[in-house]
């Protein structure tokens, strides 16, 4: 056989060869050109989910809806931030129809598609109307990337490997991250906490037994510390902002547990604060843990009547009640300066320079 015979059959294998990858390659391809680009869930509409279940491979989280409000079943009804919950809908509802793939078995563990409670669990996300029934059905697998980042997990992905419980056997690939798919308590409690304004007085127990109070007869910075003995003489700007920290207390996740002993509440500290619109809130806070206080809330009395009401001030006041019944997680940093011994309150003496 001579050199050209063996070119030719050389390069006739070779076409042989990239034709039969392009056949294996389309009916690879499971996605019809007229489904590119179309609903993935395309009986869901917003109006009809009353429910949302996520449920992933160690833990798991429940939505629901009561009136116009949201709530997290698994902590005794607490609200839901509203805007994440829609944004949940509203993602499921735009996700289109990719690239998409037969599944084997051991590819769905690869993925991260197999059914919580396996290897390799996904995780799933489920719609339900009014009477408890699955709208829509969604399992959330491993992350995808156009090219592979150096941390993935820490990467912002492209998009998700996802698949249809009710077609096992098809992958998708959808241009989102879906990092609404969490079952983390923390990503789905309303922020809104409390807003002490306008402290009339701010009494603070230590957990070790030391005690301050500072007040003022009116709205402004004449701060005075209760008790003050001969050369105490109070620092305005730290009475200022040991006040003004109980302005903005935003919750940052739910205590796993409510019993006083699993939190340090068996032994709080005390930080009392009256207003002049005569309430009086109480804050009971635990022991500090991941940078969070354990806190449980209580607000008395009724507001006063004000030249100028707040229209927005009552319906505040009622959920700060409401959170009498849990307990809540404090970024430390809010409570730091509410949380000084009462020498730290006093102006620091000057050391004379030598000479």
């Amino acid at each position: 056989m001579n050199l050209r015979i063996v070119v030719i059959l050389l390069v006739l294998g070779l076409v042989m060869a990239g034709a039969a990858l392009v056949v294996h390659q389309r009916e690879a391809s499971t996605t019809p050109a007229g489904q590119l680009g179309q609903p993935l869930l395309k009986n869901l509409k917003a109006s009809d989910v009353a429910s949302i279940s996520i449920r992933e491979p160690k833990s798991g989280i429940t939505l629901e809806k009561k009136g116009e409000r949201w709530s997290v079943a698994e902590r005794n009804g607490f609200p839901a931030d509203l805007a994440k919950v829609s944004e949940l809908v509203i993602k499921a509802i735009g996700l289109r129809v990719g690239q998409s793939e037969p599944l084997g078995e051991k590819d769905r563990v690869r993925l991260e598609l197999a059914e919580p409670g396996k290897d390799g669990a996904g995780t799933l996300v489920e719609y339900r109307g009014a009477d408890g029934k699955p709208l829509a059905r969604l399992l959330v697998g491993k992350k995808y990337f156009k090219s592979e980042p150096e941390n993935p997990a820490r990467a912002l992905a492209d998009g998700r490997f996802v698949l249809l419980p009710e077609d096992p056997k098809i992958v998708y690939t959808v241009a989102d991250p879906l990092a609404f798919a969490t079952a983390k308590t923390s990503e789905w409690v309303s922020r809104e906490g409390v807003a002490i304004e306008r402290i009339k007085s701010l009494e603070v127990k230590l957990a070790g037994g030391e005690t301050w109070k500072i007040e003022r007869a009116s709205d402004g910075p004449d701060w005075k510390l209760a008790g003050a003995k001969p050369g105490d003489k109070l620092d305005t700007s730290r009475a200022n902002a040991a006040s003004y920290s109980l302005n903005s207390l935003a919750i940052e996740d739910l205590a796993a547990s409510a019993k006083p002993e699993d939190n340090g509440l068996d032994k709080p500290e005390l930080v009392t604060a009256a207003t002049f619109e005569g309430l009086t809130y109480t804050l009971r806070i635990g022991k500090l843990a991941d940078d969070k206080y354990p806190v449980q809330v209580q607000v008395e009395g009724a507001l006063e009547k004000s030249d100028k009401p707040d229209a927005k001030k009552p319906e505040r006041l009622e959920r700060e009640r409401s959170l009498k019944d849990f307990v809540v997680l404090i970024q430390k940093s809010k409570l730091a300066d509410t949380l000084k011994k009462r020498g730290e309150l006093l102006e620091q003496k000057k050391q004379g320079t030598k000479k």
